[in-house]
């Protein structure tokens, strides 16, 4: 009233254009909390796309591989053949060398494992059989002067060529494997009185590491002339090229030489001490297992009694600790390691470089 002088506030106009100026910044709001939304939702349907692209960008990119392998196979058999043909004689060869080595090397483990009953004429036959390889081979290729290599000297073939290089090395190889077949042939025909079945597996063990630690230093000379010659790079980068990749080559094998001088120190111990798994039996302590050796199955021939109280043949004993550290009976370990090629067999490793 005006008479009053009261002041009146028309709340309802206020909270009227309260609630109109709030509308539209909660619609702005809402519009902006719903296009943040639709870019999230947007972004996470894109990301399954992207890979999937990529998926399938990996699959064509195979798909394509396949197709070009399937059309170019018939030009690679093509080259397959070509390069056969180019070194049918080296690889007719090498297949030839590879069956001596198996044959020989059966047989000789075979004569081995027979101990008394070995036959001396398969003995001598695999002794001729071995030499008569060699020489052949030698003389069919005396041009090229192969046996060289057995010295350390550089045969007549050029050093230029890689496949010659690994035609010299490979055929060097196998020979001096059938040399040491025919060491291990000799050892054989030697009769038991003169030199017992136990003693022989020693000299096999020998005879096998010396023929390794042999075959190891073979292809230096070969290689090293190999690497250092510079071909049509004659100049000072190619020399220099050439001496960092020969001296890169002797550091490498002299690794190699200190890595396996361990092992050839310790078949040298065993083969000069012949350690002894055992003491010798007593008649009542052969009596005890009945007189009959558990793995020949036949009466004791020199008995050895083990630390684990079970007596065994001196020779079936040595034989079977050729393979494995324990027991045959009741698996206590007794030796601390196996003394690998005691049977006679030689490796089959290729030593290449």
């Amino acid at each position: 009233h005006p008479g009053t002088g009261a002041v009146h506030i028309q709340l309802g106009s206020a909270l009227g254009d309260a609630r109109d100026n709030t509308g539209p910044r909660q619609g702005s709001q809402g519009r902006s909390h719903g296009h943040s939304h639709g870019e999230a939702a947007a972004a996470l349907e894109d990301a399954p796309a992207d890979s999937e692209e990529h998926g399938g960008s990996s699959l064509s990119e195979l798909r394509y591989l396949l197709q070009w392998l399937h059309k170019s196979l018939p030009y690679l058999l093509i080259l397959c053949v070509k390069l056969i043909m180019q070194h049918l004689i080296g690889i007719s060869l090498g297949i030839g060398l590879l069956t001596t080595y198996a044959y020989a090397n059966k047989s000789i483990v075979n004569q081995v494992f027979l101990r008394e009953r070995c036959s001396k004429l398969q003995c001598t036959w695999l002794l001729l059989y071995l030499t008569g390889s060699s020489l052949l081979l030698y003389y069919t290729f005396h041009s090229q002067a192969l046996y060289y290599s057995l010295i350390f000297l550089n045969p007549t073939v050029d050093f230029m060529n890689f496949w010659e290089v690994l035609w010299i090395v490979g055929v060097t190889d196998f020979i001096l494997k059938f040399l040491f077949m025919g060491f291990k042939c000799f050892i054989l025909l030697v009769p038991s009185f003169i030199m017992s079945f136990k003693s022989k597996g020693y000299w096999y063990m020998l005879l096998e590491e010396l023929c390794q630690y042999y075959r190891l230093f073979v292809p230096i000379p070969v290689w090293f002339r190999f690497l250092i010659a510079h071909g049509e790079l004659d100049s000072v980068l190619g020399w220099t090229l050439g001496i960092l990749l020969g001296l890169l080559y002797l550091i490498l094998k002299l690794l190699s030489f200190f890595g396996q001088l361990r092992n050839f120190r310790q078949v040298l111990r065993i083969f000069f001490t012949r350690p002894h798994y055992g003491v010798p039996a007593s008649k009542r302590q052969c009596s005890e297992s009945d007189d009959i050796c558990s793995i020949c199955q036949a009466e004791f021939q020199k008995p050895i009694l083990l630390i684990c109280q079970h007596t065994f043949c001196e020779e079936c004993i040595s034989l079977w600790f050729n393979r494995e550290k324990t027991c045959p009976l009741c698996r206590t370990v007794i030796s601390d390691h196996v003394n690998k090629w005691k049977d006679g067999a030689t490796s089959m490793h290729l030593q290449i470089f």
